[in-house]
């Protein structure tokens, strides 16, 4: 893939995530935001360690954070989390049902079209690994959530 055309993608990644923004709602950002944040800088965390680990790798490497990781921790990442919450807390069946076809997704077919457009490849991890990988922050997403509303929020009811 060009370096023109990853940025064209990443641009379009963030932006298409962030416009969805109004459709949650004031409400639903001001309850899920805090933990979402939170998952999404673990995730920043998670993938400084698995570049330098090489557990996948991007093509196109210039020396510029818009390319990378941080597109998707910013975008996709931090979206689909809270939409998950919006759509699924308080039913823990259908909020890792949601969250499993949405990993396996990215993990399997949105990886494979990555690996032929030449956008990023995974190297020390197979697939199932890269799934794993993003699956079991769902439940430290549903954690931080449950503790949010159940210590912080019951504070300030008192």
């Amino acid at each position: 893939m060009s370096l023109r055309k990853q940025w064209i993608l990443n641009i379009l990644m963030v932006l298409l995530s962030w416009l969805s923004l109004p459709l949650l709602g004031s409400g639903n950002i001001k309850r899920f935001f805090p933990s979402t944040l939170l998952i999404g800088i673990l995730e920043i965390l998670h993938a400084r360690i698995g570049k330098k680990k090489k557990y996948w790798v991007f093509y196109n490497k210039p020396k510029s954070n818009l390319f990378g990781e941080m597109p998707f921790d910013i975008g996709p990442f931090i979206f689909t989390s809270i939409w998950t919450l919006k759509s699924a807390y308080g039913n823990f069946r259908k909020y890792i049902f949601i969250n499993a076809i949405i990993h396996a997704i990215f993990a399997y077919p949105f990886t494979f079209f990555a690996k032929k457009v030449r956008y990023y490849t995974l190297v020390r991890f197979n697939n199932f690994q890269f799934f794993l990988y993003f699956f079991f922050k769902a439940f430290l997403l549903y954690w931080f959530q449950y503790l949010f509303e159940e210590k912080i929020m019951f504070k300030q009811r008192k």
